[in-house]
C-alpha cells in the first residue's frame, strides 16, 4: 500500500543521515500511536538509503524482556568483536551491571568506522529494558562524532506522566545529537485516497479509524461491508480464511512473539513448510526486515494482539508447552524467554529453573525492573517449594526494589525472607537479611526501626564465626549511627567492618566503611578527604557501582555542608555522569537532592525549584528521597510568601521526623520557624527554632550554627552550647557586618542579606532589601522596609519593577534582554560582552530564564520564546 503524508518525516530522516554521513552523528526518535505506520516509514527510508549499512534489533512485549535484547540482534547481523563479546557472555562477575559498559563501547567502536554510513534502528523501545534504555543513552552522548544514525521508534499514545520511558526519552532529547519526528494520523484526503477502487465509504472509514493507516489497511485488505471500531475482526478475518494447519501455526506464531524463526514454528506447531508460505501470502505474516531477511515477523503487533487474544485460555497452556519444548531443543540460552513459556504452560519446575537465571542475567545488567519482575514470577510458582529457595528469592527481590526505590516493597518481602530464615534456623542468612532489612527501613524514614534492626543484625551475626556477612552488618550499623549524629560510636563501628572486611577481601564493605567514617570524621573537625577519597577510588576500580554512588552523594554533601561549593561541583559533575551512567538511580537522585540545597543557599532559586520539582514527579516514592524537595520546595515558597509551602513543609516534617535524624529533621525546623517568622508569628518561629535546638548535632558547626542563629533571631533565652561555624558565630555574637562579608564571600546572597538586616546600619538594609528584591523575597523585603521606616528613612524602594510585574513568566527587564540573545544564537560569552556584564552573571541569568519557562535547555527555552510571542 502507497506511504501517503510521510514525505516531510522522509526528507527530515534524508538530512539528519547527511549530517551522520558527515560524521555528526545523530539519534533519531520516531513515536506515535500504534498502528501509525512507524516501520512502514523506516523500512521506506532503507529503500530510499541503500549505500548505508543497516541493522535492527527490536524490543519485544510479549514477555519480561530480555537484557539489552535489541543489542544481542544486533550482534548476530554486525558480527566481529561484538558477537565475540556476546557470545561469551557480559557479566564479568565484579558487580552488577558488571560488562555493559564494554558492550555499549565495543557496538559503538564497531559502527563508528570511518567511510560507512551505519544505520541502527531500534524498534519498539516502549518495551525496553532498563539496560536497553542505558545503551541508548550512553550511545546519544557519544555520536557527536560518528558517523552513526541512530534510529529509535516507540510508541507514545499511552505514556503516563511518570512513565519511565516518558523520563528516559525526555533525557534523550535534551542530548545534542538527538532528534524527533512524530508521525501524525492521515488526513481525510490521504484515507479517501486508499480507499478509492473500495466498496468502502471514505468518511465513515476516517470516521472509525481515527486515520491510523494500520487500521485503514486491515479494513480496506478485508474486503468488509461494514467498518469495524477497531482491526480486531479485520485480523481475524483474514485469519479464518487460513487452513487448519495455518491456523495452527499462527497461534503458536502469536504466543511466540513479534518475530519468528521459522524452524522454531515448525518444531512447534507439527505442520509443513507450506503452511508458513500461506501464512505469508495471507499478509499477516512479513519477511522480517533484518538484512538477511531470514526471519518472519508479524506485519503489527497490532495483527499479533488479535489472534493471541482470540485463542481459548484451554488451548494456551498446551501451546506454550510446545514452544518451551520446542526453545529447549533449539538450546536456547534465553532464560527471560524460556521463563515467559514456562509460566504460560504452568510449568512450575521450569518458571524455578529459568525465572532466577533471567533475573540474574537481568540484575548482572542493571536491568533491575526485569530482575525484579522475573523474582515476582518464580515466587508465583514457589508455593511447594523449600523454604530457603523461596527465602532466597524473596532476599534477591527486596535487593532489588530497593535499587527501583521501591521501599515499601522491598520491606515486605525482606520479612518475608527474615520469617522463612528463621524457620529453617538459618541464624547467618537471617542476620544478613536482617541487615538488609535495616536499609531498607532507613529508606522508609523509619530511623528507630532501622537501628533497631540493624543493632539485632550485629548481635545475631556476633554470634557466629566472622565472616562478610558480620562486616556488612558492622558498615551498616556505622552508617545508622552516622545519620543519627553518633559520629564517634559511628567511627569505631566502621572500622570493625574494615578489619573483618579486609580478612574476608570484601572490598564492597571497605568501601561503604570508609565512606561512613569519613563523613563523621569530616563533622568531628578531623582529617576525612584521604578516607573518602580511598572510599571513592575502590569503588571506581573495582566496578562497585552502588558504593561509587554513595561515595560521589558523600564527597558533595560534605562539601556543599562547610559550604565550600567550588570544591564540591566536580564530585556532582562527575557523580551524576557517573550514577546515571550505571543506572545507580537511588544515589544519581541523591546527588540531584543535596544540589537543590546549593542552588538554594547560593540564590538560584528558580533553579532549585524546577530541580526540586522534577525529582518529585519522577523519581520513586520512598519517602527518604522526597525529603530534601520537599523542604527546598517549602523553604523557597515560604520566602516568595506562597501559602502552599506549608503543604510541603508539612509533609518534609513528617517524614524528617520518623528519620530521628538531625541532619533530616533540623533543616525541616528551620524551614518552617523561617516561613513563621517570615508571617510575623514570632512565638511559632520561637518554637520551631527550639524544637530544632532539641535535636541539632552540637558537633557539626554548620548545622548547630544555622540552629543558633535562629534562636538569636527569634528572641529564645537558649544559650550557645557548642562551637559555631565562623559566619555563624559573628553572626550570633552581633558582628553582622563581618557575617555578612563572610556569607557573601561564600556565594550565600540571602544569609549575608539576613546578616545586614540584624544592623542598624541604612546602607545594610537598603542592600539587603535589594538583595531581597531581586531573589523575589517579598516576606523578607518587608521586614527590610519596616526596619528602615524605623530609622527614619523615607525613600524606600517599594517592590519590584511595573515591569517585572506585568511580566507573565515574571522574567525581569535583564532576563528579557538575556532571552532575545539565546533565541539569537549567542553563547554566554558573546552575551556578556554585548551587556557589559560578567559570563558568571549570564550564567545565572540563562538559569533563571530557564526556570521561568520550565525549559531544559537553551533551544527549548528558543521554542517556548516564540511559541508565546516572548520575543519578535
Amino acid at each position: 500500500m502507497e506511504l501517503l503524508e510521510r514525505e516531510p518525516a522522509l526528507a527530515s530522516l534524508a538530512g539528519y543521515a547527511a549530517e551522520a554521513r558527515r560524521g555528526d552523528g545523530r539519534l533519531i526518535l520516531i513515536g506515535g500511536e500504534a498502528g501509525i505506520g512507524k516501520t512502514a516509514l523506516v523500512e521506506r527510508f532503507q529503500r530510499n538509503l541503500p549505500e548505508a549499512r543497516w541493522s535492527w534489533g527490536a524490543c519485544d512485549g510479549l514477555f519480561t524482556p530480555r537484557p539489552l535484547g535489541p543489542l544481542y540482534d544486533l550482534a548476530d547481523q554486525l558480527g566481529g568483536a561484538l558477537l565475540d563479546l556476546c557470545s561469551r557472555g557480559a557479566d564479568s562477575g565484579t558487580g552488577r551491571g558488571a560488562g555493559r559498559e564494554e558492550l555499549f563501547r565495543t557496538l559503538l567502536r564497531q559502527v563508528s568506522e570511518p567511510g560507512t554510513l551505519n544505520v541502527i534502528v531500534v524498534e519498539d523501545v516502549h518495551w525496553a529494558d532498563e539496560a536497553t534504555m542505558d545503551l541508548l543513552r550512553f550511545a546519544g552522548r557519544r555520536l557527536r562524532e560518528a558517523p552513526v544514525l541512530l534510529i529509535v521508534t516507540y510508541r507514545d499514545d499511552d505514556l503516563a506522566a511518570g512513565d519511565p520511558l516518558r523520563v528516559a526519552l525526555g533525557e534523550l532529547a535534551r542530548q545534542r545529537p538527538t532528534r524527533r519526528i512524530h508521525l501524525a494520523a492521515l488526513s481525510a484526503d490521504a484515507v479517501q485516497e486508499l480507499a478509492s477502487g473500495s466498496d468502502l465509504e471514505p468518511a465513515a472509514l476516517y470516521q472509525l479509524t481515527g486515520g491510523n493507516p494500520f487500521y485503514v489497511t486491515e479494513v480496506l485488505q478485508a474486503g468488509m461491508t461494514e467498518v469495524p471500531a477497531s482491526a480486531r475482526d479485520a485480523v481475524l478475518a483474514r485469519a479464518a480464511g487460513l487452513s487448519g494447519d495455518g491456523r495452527q501455526l499462527l497461534e503458536v506464531a502469536a504466543l511466540t512473539g513479534a518475530r519468528l524463526e521459522p524452524r522454531l514454528l515448525e518444531a512447534a506447531a507439527p505442520c509443513s513448510p507450506a503452511a508458513v508460505d500461506a501464512l505469508l501470502a495471507s499478509g499477516l505474516l512479513a519477511a522480517d526486515s533484518a538484512p538477511d531477511g531470514s526471519g518472519l515477523r508479524f506485519r503489527h503487533e497490532i495483527a499479533r494482539l488479535a489472534v493471541e487474544q482470540a485463542i481459548p485460555a484451554h488451548r494456551r497452556a498446551a501451546i506454550h508447552s510446545r514452544i518451551l519444548t520446542a526453545l529447549r531443543a533449539s538450546g536456547s540460552p534465553d532464560d527471560a524467554r524460556l521463563a515467559f513459556h514456562a509460566e504460560g504452560a504452568d510449568d512450575a519446575a521450569a518458571v524455578l529453573r529459568h525465572a532466577p537465571a533471567a533475573a540474574r542475567r537481568a540484575a548482572g545488567l542493571a536491568s533491575h525492573r526485569e530482575a525484579a519482575a522475573q523474582l515476582q514470577r518464580a515466587l508465583r510458582f514457589a508455593a511447594q517449594a523449600d523454604d530457603t529457595v523461596r527465602a532466597g528469592l524473596y532476599d534477591d527481590l527486596a535487593a532489588e526494589l530497593l535499587l527501583l526505590d521501591r521501599a515499601a516493597e522491598a520491606a515486605e518481602a525482606s520479612r518475608h525472607a527474615l520469617e522463612l530464615w528463621q524457620a529453617a534456623g538459618d541464624r547467618r542468612r537471617e542476620g544478613d537479611t536482617m541487615r538488609r532489612l535495616s536499609c531498607i527501613l532507613w529508606h522508609l524514614c523509619r530511623g528507630e526501626e532501622a537501628e533497631a534492626t540493624a543493632e539485632r543484625a550485629v548481635a545475631v551475626l556476633g554470634s557466629l564465626s566472622p565472616g562478610v556477612e558480620l562486616a556488612q552488618a558492622y558498615a551498616n550499623l556505622a552508617t545508622q549511627h552516622m545519620v543519627r549524629g553518633r559520629h564517634r560510636s559511628a567511627i569505631e563501628h566502621a572500622r570493625r567492618a574494615q578489619s573483618i572486611a579486609a580478612q574476608a577481601g570484601a572490598l564492597a564493605v571497605i568501601s561503604e566503611a570508609l565512606n561512613s567514617e569519613a563523613t563523621s570524621a569530616a563533622i568531628l573537625g578531623r582529617e576525612w578527604i584521604p578516607l573518602m577519597d580511598r572510599a571513592l577510588r575502590l569503588a571506581l576500580v573495582n566496578g562497585l557501582h552502588g558504593e561509587a554512588g554513595r561515595a560521589y552523594c558523600n564527597y558533595y554533601a560534605t562539601y556543599c555542608g562547610q559550604r565550600k561549593y567550588a570544591d564540591a561541583e566536580p564530585f556532582y559533575a562527575n557523580g551524576t555522569a557517573y550514577c546515571d551512567e550505571h543506572d545507580v538511580t537511588t544515589f544519581a537522585t541523591f546527588l540531584r537532592s543535596e544540589h537543590t540545597g546549593m542552588l538554594e543557599k547560593t540564590g538560584r532559586w528558580d533553579e532549585a525549584l524546577a530541580l526540586s520539582r522534577e525529582i518529585l514527579e519522577h523519581a520513586a516514592p520512598a519517602p527518604v528521597t522526597r525529603l530534601c524537595p520537599l523542604n527546598r520546595i517549602g523553604t523557597i515558597l515560604g520566602r516568595r510568601g506562597d501559602p502552599q509551602a506549608w503543604a510541603y513543609l508539612d509533609e518534609a516534617l513528617a517524614s524528617a521526623e520518623g528519620t530521628g535524624e538531625p541532619q533530616s529533621i533540623v533543616p525541616v525546623r528551620l524551614g518552617r520557624a523561617e516561613a513563621r517568622w517570615l508571617e510575623g508569628r514570632t512565638a511559632d518561629a520561637l518554637r520551631e527554632a527550639e524544637l530544632a535546638d532539641d535535636i541539632a548535632d552540637t558537633d557539626d558547626g554548620w548545622l548547630y550554627g544555622a540552629v543558633a542563629t535562629w534562636l538569636r533571631r527569634t528572641g529564645s533565652a537558649r544559650p550557645v552550647r557548642a562551637d559555631l561555624a565562623e559566619p555563624y558565630h559573628h553572626q550570633v555574637n552581633g558582628h553582622w557586618e563581618k557575617a555578612a562579608q563572610l556569607w557573601t564571600d561564600l556565594g550565600c546572597r540571602y544569609e549575608a542579606a539576613l546578616a545586614r538586616l540584624d544592623g542598624p546600619d541604612e546602607a545594610a538594609l537598603r542592600e539587603a532589601l535589594a538583595t531581597f528584591t531581586a531573589l523575589g523575597a517579598p516576606a523578607a523585603a518587608r521586614l527590610a522596609r519596616q526596619r528602615l521606616r524605623a530609622l527614619g528613612v523615607r525613600a524606600i524602594p517599594v517592590g519590584p519593577r511595573s515591569a517585572t510585574r506585568d511580566d507573565p513568566l515574571g522574567l525581569t527587564r535583564r532576563e528579557r534582554e538575556i532571552l532575545r540573545e539565546i533565541c539569537a544564537g549567542q553563547t554566554n560569552a558573546a552575551i556578556a560582552a554585548k551587556l557589559f556584564i560578567s559570563a558568571k552573571t549570564v550564567d545565572h541569568h540563562v538559569s533563571a530564564v530557564l526556570a521561568k519557562l520550565g525549559a531544559p535547555n537553551r533551544n527549548a527555552a528558543a521554542a517556548q520564546a516564540a511559541k508565546l510571542g516572548l520575543v519578535p
